[in-house]
């Protein structure tokens, strides 16, 4: 059902929340905020793919 589609976006809020700088949205523009949310995720992806070896 939907309770696994769920976790996974919970959880994903839950470690972009662990960013300070994206907890509240101190930047303006739209495009430096995507940016930080981006460099969040590639950060996310390297930790996890450098805790599976």
């Amino acid at each position: 059902g939907l309770g696994k589609q769920r976790w996974v976006v919970e959880q994903t809020f839950a470690l972009l929340h662990a960013f300070k700088r994206l907890r509240i949205r101190w930047e303006i523009r739209a495009d430096i905020h995507e940016a930080f949310l981006k460099l969040a995720c590639a950060l996310i992806c390297w930790r996890r793919l450098t805790s599976l070896r």
